[in-house]
């Protein structure tokens, strides 16, 4: 399967693995930018996507910005479309205490392709029934 990327900007790195069993391709930055603590901004990649057929793409956060400077992805996971043939920018946030640095090649994300699945909405007047029911958050407890 093959994911077509076109540069939109001349210093764009393609994604790439960094090892062969990775589930999901780094993104780079094109930019400089010093996001202050509690601050999101939308960070360029200088490239465009056209997914495989029946696929998505997810823009997940990176673990060693996350451990190392608090720095997420807000909209975890980000969706791409197939579709969708723009920019592909990431929306990063600092958790941290002090700014934190972006510089063009940095990895600011993860880009993973996943399969979709397309449902028929259909109206009903009841659900099946299952053990958990309407239980929601907390109901399987809290303690170890």
């Amino acid at each position: 399967m093959k994911l077509q990327v076109k540069r939109l900007n001349p210093s764009a790195i393609l994604p790439k693995y960094a090892h062969e069993d990775d589930a999901a391709l780094d993104l780079f930055s094109i930019e400089n930018y010093e996001i202050q603590p509690g601050e999101s901004h939308l960070i360029r990649t200088g490239i465009a996507i056209a997914l495989p057929p029946n696929t998505e793409a997810q823009v997940r956060p990176r673990s060693g910005l996350a451990l190392k400077h608090q720095i997420t992805v807000l909209n975890t996971p980000g969706t791409i479309d197939a579709g969708y043939r723009g920019e592909i920018g990431v929306i990063l946030i600092n958790h941290g205490k002090t700014s934190f640095n972006v510089t063009p090649g940095m990895k600011i994300a993860q880009l993973a392709i996943a399969p979709i699945l397309r449902v028929e909405v259909e109206a009903v007047e009841q659900l099946s029934l299952t053990v958990r029911g309407d239980n929601g958050f907390g109901s399987t407890g809290f303690g170890v």
